[in-house]
């Protein structure tokens, strides 16, 4: 009985010479499904880094913004100086055609908001598809007086 199991075994370990070569075909047709599936994790991952770095970027821009004087009229140029030099320093290629602008909501609100553009890692999309838009801000830093005034001085 034990030969038999054996011979049994040995039968259908060999190779059948109808499914020769369907490793390879197989392999050929996932191929192309798993390298789309691995580049599209690489682009999410660089997506989310460039929005990591635009928001880096746009929160010190703004944090240079609410820290100027409230009667001051360059706080625009230092803030985007500011924004764009974090986004050289941190991520140029991460974010390409990085621009920092900024904005005021209210007399004594100040913003910044960074776009630009992620690293495109997938072939054959349009350009600029992963576009990224990163704003910070909130009110100026300045001195309130005490008999109830809104004002800044």
């Amino acid at each position: 009985m034990v030969a038999a199991v054996a011979a049994v075994a040995a039968v259908a370990a060999r190779p059948r010479h109808g499914e020769r070569g369907a490793t390879v075909i197989e392999l050929a047709l996932l191929m192309p499904v798993i390298l789309a599936v691995v580049l599209l994790i690489v682009q999410v991952a660089l997506w989310f880094h460039g929005r990591q770095v635009a928001e880096a970027a746009a929160q010190e821009g703004a944090r240079v913004a609410r820290a100027a004087p409230f009667d001051s009229g360059d706080w625009e140029g230092a803030a985007t100086t500011k924004a764009t030099g974090i986004v050289k320093a941190i991520g140029p290629r991460l974010l390409s055609d990085a621009t920092a602008t900024t904005s005021e909501k209210d007399p004594d609100e100040r913003f910044v908001t960074v776009t630009g553009s992620a690293v495109q890692v997938i072939p054959l999309l349009p350009p600029l598809a992963f576009t990224i838009t990163a704003t910070a801000g909130g009110p100026v830093e300045c001195f309130r007086p005490d008999n109830g005034g809104e004002d800044c001085e």
